[in-house]
């Protein structure tokens, strides 16, 4: 596989006014990051206002999409074996379609054709702005009536921007969701694929995300997290490098929503405006989530990025200085070409020195495309599996002293409903915990009327590796 990008896509169908059209169900697997949640949940607001139906069988589709990711080889692998299995259940139900949507399509699309034939079409990420057109979900007679395979040949880089006016699926419960602000990312870190999978930085206008954020808080969302390949260069695109702290305080705005969440934020670009503008904007959690992947300088240079340890430091100091409270999460990656013991012993001098909230840390992949992987100096896997888990080690002991600390505290929790454990607790969230990769607090003893989002003050009775335990105060 070569990680060229997919073709253009002629329409397979000919396209008709939207209409409810019966017997027709679309099943849609999300693989990947929330970025990937947001497209897939446009890409089904597009089936919808087309009249389909949603089903959580794929037994009961008539079409079947997974939107893939292909980030790492893990996540291609992933990516495959949920196309075959979906490709199996196609094969027992005579004229049901498979689709492959997303970042598989665009970095792998010159050999999908031939080594997927049990998938109607591909569409790359340049594609979701008319998936209905594409495959023609509003002719009555059937997606992809003409069974065109397509997605062969290269085609330019992606430059499909969403804006608030576009159809987006959420699911009517929902009550946390992501707000995608950007689309792109135009960074030149020498291990990543993203900039060829999804093109250059294009950030929505700020008038337009407030415009889909009162749209969901008008579907009751309370929770909104900002996702973008690159947040903190929001912005710069349009020429306006404080674009990112004035969104932030026109949520602050937004009647009815709680809590306004910043993940994926680059250290570099961190303006005194955008920190202000989190310390002082109410419902602006204390919370940010900054992926700084090292802190020697020689591997952050060979990684292409623009900070440095001194840099970093400074910043975090600012951080914490300014934003009582902060909680704050990162990720690292250790074994990237040329770390040597020396680096990844300043790495873990770095860890455990500032003793940062959460920290994920990843073992560098080699990742055709990418400027890191013809870099000198690749080294075992052995070796890179041994620092992860030292790491790790290390940031565990660092953590649990950081769930110790809630004991006793009182904080505000967002309640989600019954847990994931047991039918007999509710969970919930602090500010500091964010859906689906920072823990929950399980309510012990909670009072009869407690809601899902419901906002409630409780206080911290246990701390565990990942969770916390506490009761309804009041």
């Amino acid at each position: 596989m070569d990680g060229a990008p997919s073709a253009p896509i002629a329409p397979l169908a000919p396209s008709a006014p939207a209409a409810p059209l019966a017997g027709r169900r679309i099943h849609l697997v999300s693989l990947g990051c929330p970025k990937n949640r947001v497209d897939s949940e446009l890409l089904l607001g597009q089936a919808v206002a087309a009249g389909w139906e949603l089903t959580a069988r794929p037994e009961d589709a008539g079409l079947l999409v997974v939107n893939t990711c292909a980030f790492l080889q893990d996540s291609v692998k992933e990516s495959v074996d949920v196309i075959l299995a979906l490709g199996d259940i196609k094969a027992a139900h005579p004229g049901a379609k498979l689709v492959v949507a997303g970042c598989l399509s665009q970095r792998h699309a010159a050999d999908l054709g031939t080594s997927l034939p049990e998938v109607d079409a591909f569409l790359g990420t340049g594609e979701y702005g008319d998936v209905a057109g594409r495959l023609g979900l509003r002719d009555p007679a059937g997606p992809l009536a003409s069974g065109v395979v397509v997605g062969a040949t290269k085609k330019p880089r992606p430059a499909w921007l969403p804006d608030h006016l576009e159809p987006r699926f959420v699911a009517p419960d929902s009550f946390t969701t992501y707000l995608k602000i950007a689309e792109g990312c135009s960074q030149g870190c020498t291990f990543c694929i993203i900039p060829k999978l999804r093109g250059p930085q294009r950030s929505r206008a700020v008038a337009d995300c407030v415009a889909e954020a009162r749209q969901l808080v008008a579907r009751g969302v309370v929770e909104l997290c900002l996702v973008a390949q690159d947040l903190t260069h929001y912005g710069e695109d349009f020429g306006d490098p404080d674009a990112l702290a004035k969104l932030v305080r026109a949520l602050g705005a937004v009647e009815g929503l709680r809590w306004v969440r910043l993940m994926y934020a680059y250290p570099h670009n961190v303006t005194d405006a955008l920190v202000m503008a989190i310390a002082e904007t109410e419902n602006c959690c204390k919370y940010i989530d900054m992926p700084l992947q090292h802190a020697a300088d020689p591997v952050l240079k060979a990684m292409g990025r623009l900070h440095d340890r001194r840099s970093t430091e400074a910043l975090l100091e600012r951080l914490f200085a300014r934003v009582p409270g902060l909680v704050f999460r990162t990720t690292l990656l250790v074994g990237h070409p040329g770390e040597t013991e020396r680096d990844f012993a300043e790495l873990l001098d770095f860890v455990r020195a500032w003793r940062l909230h959460r920290v994920g840390c990843f073992a560098y992949s080699r990742e055709d495309g990418t400027l890191a992987a013809r870099q000198a100096g690749q080294l075992p896997t052995a070796v890179k599996k041994a620092r992860q888990s030292e790491l790790m080690g290390v940031q565990a002991t660092i953590a649990a002293a950081h769930q110790r600390a809630m004991i006793g505290r009182e904080v505000e929790v967002l309640v989600e409903g019954l847990s994931d454990e047991t039918d007999l607790l509710l969970q919930g969230r602090t500010q500091g915990q964010a859906p689906d990769i920072d823990g929950v607090v399980y309510l012990n003893d909670a009072p009869a009327d407690i809601g899902r989002a419901q906002m409630r003050r409780v206080r911290i009775t246990e701390a565990h590796t990942h969770d916390l335990v506490g009761c309804v105060v009041g």
